[in-house]
């Protein structure tokens, strides 16, 4: 029963946020566009369907997905922190492979990076192969998680790493085709949505929880940070290498045929 009220405010709260965004689209669809508007019925039950599932998308994340996170967490550092000494950041490596995986699996399911996968593998004719784009953004989301929990681990200020990261990006933007960059840039953002947010987010927050001398509220936030900065890294190597096989090749062929 109390779920079942819990759910039901959950709704409530979730239309009290969807009803400005409605009302401000339908004033300026009637006001300024002077439109009348089509399909009244379908628009109801679709607005009705957003506010069900994110309710239930919400309630989800309250009663499964932050409650599993703390709990792999606290498991896989028990034996770590069951010693009296003060673990070394190296003993956490299982929560580094656990984080990996975990982030790997979550970025290549998400829905709005195999859109766009898709969509670039077709815009570009097959020059960018849809898998090869979304494994490259999903290791990137991996290896931006893992590092992300390895700077809670040892405590280093986020801003340095942020920095660090950004300096990579401009030097690979430089020297990276050009057709590639901007692409590079939006798969951060479309590999950190609906699936990989929630379970990055339970695993930060748990992780600064279990390590001492970690506060959740200053450390256990950033990893989204990493998980949307690091596919643009790996998204433009894995452009600079397939442009760098290209150009052996290419250079094999011209050496055959001047062979020849």
């Amino acid at each position: 029963m109390d779920l079942i009220w819990e759910f039901f405010l959950s709704i409530l709260g979730t239309a009290l946020d969807v009803l400005p965004i409605a009302l401000f689209m339908l004033f300026f669809y009637r006001i300024v566009l002077r439109q009348r508007l089509a399909n009244r019925r379908d628009i109801i039950i679709g607005l009705a369907f957003v506010i069900v599932g994110l309710s239930l998308f919400l309630k989800g994340l309250d009663k499964a997905l932050f409650p599993v996170g703390t709990m792999m967490v606290e498991q896989l550092t028990a034996k770590t922190l069951s010693t009296a000494e003060i673990p070394h950041w190296s003993s956490y490596y299982p929560v580094y492979a656990f984080a990996f995986c975990i982030a790997f699996g979550a970025a290549i399911a998400e829905p709005a990076l195999l859109s766009v996968a898709r969509r670039v593998n077709e815009i570009s004719g097959g020059a960018i192969h849809a898998a090869g784009l979304r494994v490259a953004a999903a290791i990137g989301v991996a290896l931006g998680v893992a590092l992300g929990c390895l700077r809670i681990v040892t405590g280093v200020p986020l801003h340095w790493c942020l920095a660090a990261g950004v300096m990579i990006v401009i030097i690979q933007t430089f020297t990276s085709p050009r057709s590639i960059v901007a692409l590079a840039y939006d798969t951060g953002g479309v590999s950190t949505t609906a699936v990989t947010v929630p379970v990055v987010t339970a695993l930060g927050l748990s992780l600064a929880e279990q390590v001492p001398g970690r506060s959740p509220y200053l450390d256990g936030f950033g990893l989204i940070a990493f998980a949307c900065m690091l596919p643009a890294i790996t998204v433009l190597g894995f452009a600079q290498v397939t442009a760098l096989l290209e150009k052996r090749q290419a250079r094999k062929r011209l050496a055959a045929t001047q062979a020849d």
